[in-house]
């Protein structure tokens, strides 16, 4: 009677656990997103998840039976926080979008997947149809970690009323430095306090000048090396034509600057009405491609969003493919020209004529200028002791002032602070 009743409770365990499996089997998969609110550019943008809500469409339309969840109204500034916590409790998204400046980290720690393999063995993507260093922006210890989803490189704003005061024509995008130092020369007027440019560095001239201040690796400083000298110099003789005064972003925005360096986004965004006038109301003004150094051509630094597959999902297949719709399709792609500010990745979309022709998008931005910016543009390394290396260069760069020496130890004291 005990074995009769022993084996009835084990057939009845086993078929609640069929039952279980049954269920859990029929139970749809749940691929889950991180994603920020808002603009990662900090532009103005009213349907940041529109992008993202168009492609899930897509994207559950081919995958029957497959859900896609994200959580709402995590904002951008507290994003990367929000996802390392995730990390660490384990419960981290199955695709989740990357900020550039946690890219490293992220793939160094091992958070995200390898996609090499995923890459090579998908007959519908092709890598080569990407900008060279916008798929390079997620690529870390040579291999790939990340998918570009959207790209904005440094532009040059010009107030194109205070040029014209003065009788100069706007400069073209192939323009140099000694173009660049003129045009701020003629302008600058200390007695009615207008000037040349706000907010360029040398570290924006450096990048025009065929150079970077770091090895990719993040294990070499090139601080003493000439043409980032000559970026330093550049940059200093630019400033003592203002007389010691110190210019300021309100001196920009009141139209007595002729040039500010910015990103791409910000003149999309503010170029349409009603942006255009709440934010820059008293002149007219228009963008060109960064002025080329001696040594360099109209290059400037590319900040690009990335998407990467968490390393412990278990639908990393699903998670591939919609990181692929988000980051490859041509449809979901064009929509950042409605609903986000920067420029596609992809070859076929940032150079697609009907896109081209938006109203928002300026004029001078033919296809072909478009891929001059997006081929040639350099993505600043970022490593884990990138932050601190750069406020040491950038503390020496200041005290140093025209002492070659003091350069070549600081650049020596960076190699051994990186190499500890």
């Amino acid at each position: 009677m005990r074995r009769r009743l022993g084996i009835a409770a084990l057939a009845a365990a086993l078929l609640a656990g069929g039952l279980l499996w049954g269920l859990e089997a029929r139970r749809e998969p749940v691929l889950t997103v991180g994603v920020y609110a808002g603009s990662y550019w900090q532009t103005p943008n009213g349907d940041c998840y529109q992008i993202l809500d168009d492609a899930i469409a897509l994207f559950q339309e081919a995958h029957p039976g497959v859900r896609v969840e994200y959580v709402s109204g995590i904002p951008t500034d507290a994003y990367s926080e929000w996802l390392a916590e995730q990390i660490l409790k384990g419960t981290e998204p199955d695709l989740f979008f990357v900020l550039p400046e946690d890219f490293n980290l992220l793939a160094s720690s091992g958070a995200l997947a390898e996609l090499d393999g995923l890459m090579a063995s998908d007959p519908d993507f092709d890598a080569d149809g990407y900008y060279g260093p916008c798929l390079r922006a997620g690529r870390f210890g040579g291999k790939q970690y990340a998918l570009p989803q959207e790209s904005v490189p440094t532009i040059m704003f010009v107030n194109k009323t205070l040029l014209e005061s003065r009788g100069i024509p706007l400069p073209d995008n192939c323009w140099t430095w000694e173009d660049f130092y003129d045009i701020c020369a003629r302008v600058t007027d200390l007695d009615s306090r207008t000037f040349g440019v706000y907010g360029y560095t040398w570290q924006n001239a450096l990048y025009a000048n065929g150079t970077g201040l770091f090895s990719e690796d993040g294990t070499a400083c090139y601080l003493a090396d000439e043409r980032v000298q000559a970026a330093v110099r550049f940059a200093r003789s630019l400033g003592n034509l203002n007389g010691g005064y110190t210019v300021t972003a309100r001196d920009f925005d009141l139209g007595r600057v002729a040039f500010r360096p910015f990103l791409f986004s910000e003149y999309r965004a503010y170029q349409p009405y009603p942006w255009r006038v709440r934010k820059y109301s008293g002149f007219a003004w228009d963008c060109v491609c960064m002025p080329a150094g001696p040594k360099g051509d109209n290059v400037s630094e590319l900040h690009t969003m990335l998407l990467g597959v968490g390393a412990r999902s278990k639908n990393r297949e699903l998670a591939w493919e919609l990181a692929k719709l988000l980051s490859w399709d041509e449809t979901i792609q064009s929509r950042l020209y409605t609903y986000s500010h920067g420029i596609s990745p992809v070859r076929r979309v940032a150079e697609n004529a009907g896109a081209l022709a938006a109203p928002d998008l300026p004029g001078g931005f033919s296809s072909e200028v478009i891929r001059e910016i997006m081929s040639t543009a350099v993505t600043a390394p970022r490593f884990e002791r990138s932050a601190q290396a750069m406020m040491m260069a950038e503390s020496a760069v200041a005290e140093a002032g025209d002492q070659d020496q003091r350069m070549l130890i600081a650049q020596r004291e960076i190699n051994v602070f990186l190499n500890q």
